[in-house]
């Protein structure tokens, strides 16, 4: 009877898991961010590994909630403990290089099967420091220019085809300046790509020569000229909802919202959008891997499962109409066409290669909301 209880209790310890974790998850953002792990990305790998459970800890939104991840990994980091109380976190892309610099991150992503399905370049340049191999985007919202077609049979492909459609067209176009809504801040930003006279690939990815804000007075002056054709709007919704009551013909917006609001019935279906040449800046949320994560296998583990083709087209793309972290081709036959064909008709995974851009390293970005206040407003 003794050999067979021990031989239970060993029995019992060998089937339990024994490597089971409570994996804890930072996460930025709105409270959507926190309600998609707990409700659906938290179960399903919950799921796939038995005996292991996922906590999630929201730091809030904006850039507050990643600046609160920083400086958590700050705190310990300068107190010397040798295991932190996060395994992973997500954290917007101005917040990554602060964390590489300070040598709080992991570089895993070569470690992972899906991070050979990474093609965007802000997976490798986030505002100017290089992050190849220490994240994953979770998925990249992008803003793009929303148009009546009823009004508008063939929308500008470029920058310069807008401004001279704007021309023709007095305040048939709507945006919000760079007040209120980021969707006017990124339009503002492509217009400098567009028609500065400096080299925007620097502006993207550094290093701040303070020269090159020298370079953008033609640029700001044909804004000032084009905002005073145009109508501005209270904000992202503010242009959204002028659109859709008729009062613009077109205007900058982002992505997911477009498509949250013609799903509401607030916007017409028949709305589209496109991305005008030379691009406009979208941004991604980034999962890391702090380096001092108490479980990095299974920390990895659950990356790979956050960026597969299957959780980004049900997790991502259908719930709530962000673009795919990964290259959209990988997920496309985890897509019905309906779905793909919403998303992807207008704004093609191609297009999003060729001209979502990054937005401008924070000293340029900085620079050109300066010089837009004092050059294109007056």
């Amino acid at each position: 009877m003794k050999r067979l209880l021990q031989a239970t209790l060993v029995l019992g310890f060998a089937s339990s898991p024994a490597a089971a974790a409570e994996l804890t998850v930072l996460t930025a953002g709105d409270q959507n961010m926190v309600d998609y792990i707990n409700e659906y990305l938290g179960p399903l790998f919950e799921k796939e590994n038995p005996g292991n459970t996922v906590r999630v800890v929201g730091t809030g939104p904006g850039d507050a909630g990643s600046q609160k991840i920083v400086e958590r990994f700050d705190a310990q980091n300068k107190a010397g403990v040798a295991k932190w109380d996060a395994d992973i976190a997500v954290a917007h892309e101005k917040f990554i290089g602060p964390m590489i610099t300070g040598g709080y991150l992991e570089a895993y992503r070569d470690k992972i099967p899906t991070g050979k399905m990474v093609t965007r370049a802000n997976a490798d340049m986030a505002l100017g420091t290089k992050v190849t191999g220490y994240v994953m985007p979770m998925f990249n919202s992008q803003t793009a220019i929303a148009y009546n077609p009823a009004l508008i049979a063939n929308p500008p492909k470029s920058y310069a085809e807008l401004a001279a459609w704007a021309k023709a067209n007095p305040k048939q176009f709507g945006y919000n300046g760079i007040k209120g809504g980021a969707s006017g801040v990124s339009f503002v930003m492509g217009w400098v790509y567009a028609f500065g006279d400096g080299d925007a690939g620097k502006l993207m990815n550094g290093p701040f020569d303070e020269a090159e804000t020298k370079k953008w007075d033609k640029a700001f002056t044909s804004l000032r000229d084009f905002t005073k054709n145009a109508t501005l709007t209270p904000g992202n919704a503010g242009t959204l909802d002028l659109l859709s009551r008729g009062e613009i013909a077109m205007g900058p917006v982002w992505v997911d919202m477009f498509y949250s609001w013609q799903a509401s019935g607030q916007l017409p279906p028949t709305f589209k959008l496109v991305l005008p040449a030379p691009g406009m800046p979208g941004q991604p949320m980034h999962y890391v891997i702090p380096a001092k994560s108490p479980n990095k296998e299974l920390a990895e583990k659950f990356v790979a499962l956050a960026t597969s083709p299957k959780v980004q087209a049900e997790g991502i793309v259908k719930r709530f109409n962000w673009y795919p972290g990964i290259d959209a081709q990988h997920v496309k036959a985890e897509l019905d066409d309906a779905t793909w064909n919403k998303l992807f008709t207008d704004v093609k995974p191609e297009d999003l290669a060729n001209y979502g851009k990054p937005f401008p390293i924070a000293p340029y970005n900085n620079a050109i909301l300066e010089a837009y206040e004092r050059q294109a407003t007056n």
